[in-house]
């Protein structure tokens, strides 16, 4: 069964959150009271509403409660966005994942339950800046504050050599949980697999352990 997704606040951030599921070919949800929004994104989510988030009798008349997974995405409208995603908790939504202005909005959206907090200029920014810094490593992705996986291009200097060979998690603590060669990616490789000059390897551990196996291993 398809997963049903909803995004509430069609800004810049909820807007293209709503094109790319489009292109996915997920079934979303988008909700915005802004009538200009809801018109403009309404091509691409399955269905689009003009709507007020913080009337709880309004999200269950959408059949909020029944998606998978609803993501929060007002701007600067900090008390909106809390009171949306306590209304979603309380209606039981199992994944409410919700866009925060700041820490001390952040903060709150913990404490009243929201399964995941985003800063998409903040996260970004840490993405362009780990690409931008090294030659090697083409993405980023932020795990906690100490654990992050990364995208690592492989030089010659590992050409042909197997992971039984490297020896990462060893070596630097770390773990190659995948390789993309072209258009494949070979999840969970075993240890004789072969690396090759520009395959991509998928490393996930402590940021202190990836930078060592950047620029040490690689």
């Amino acid at each position: 069964m398809k997963k049903q997704f909803a995004v509430i606040g069609l800004g810049r951030f909820g807007g293209s959150l709503v094109e790319e599921f489009h292109y996915l070919g997920v079934d979303v949800l988008a909700v915005d009271r802004d009538e200009e929004k809801v018109e403009r994104y309404s091509k691409f989510a399955t269905h689009a509403v003009q709507a007020n988030a913080i009337n709880e009798n309004t999200l269950k008349e959408l059949g909020i409660k029944n998606m998978d997974h609803v993501i929060v995405s007002f701007g600067h409208d900090i008390e909106t966005s809390i009171l949306t995603t306590l209304f979603l908790k309380e209606l039981g939504v199992n994944q409410v994942w919700v866009k925060a202005s700041n820490i001390y909005h952040q903060r709150v959206l913990e404490k009243i339950g929201a399964d995941r907090v985003i800063h998409p200029e903040r996260d970004m920014a840490k993405r362009i800046a780990h690409h931008v810094i090294s030659e090697k490593i083409i993405d980023y992705i932020e795990l906690s504050k100490d654990h992050s996986i990364v995208e690592i291009v492989c030089s010659e200097k590992l050409h042909q050599r197997t992971l039984q060979d490297l020896d990462v998690r060893a070596k630097f603590g770390c773990n190659i949980i995948g390789i993309q060669r072209g258009e494949d990616i070979i999840i969970s490789p075993v240890a004789d697999e072969r690396i090759y000059k520009n395959d991509i390897l998928i490393v996930i551990g402590e940021n202190r352990d990836l930078h060592r196996f950047e620029v040490q291993g690689v």
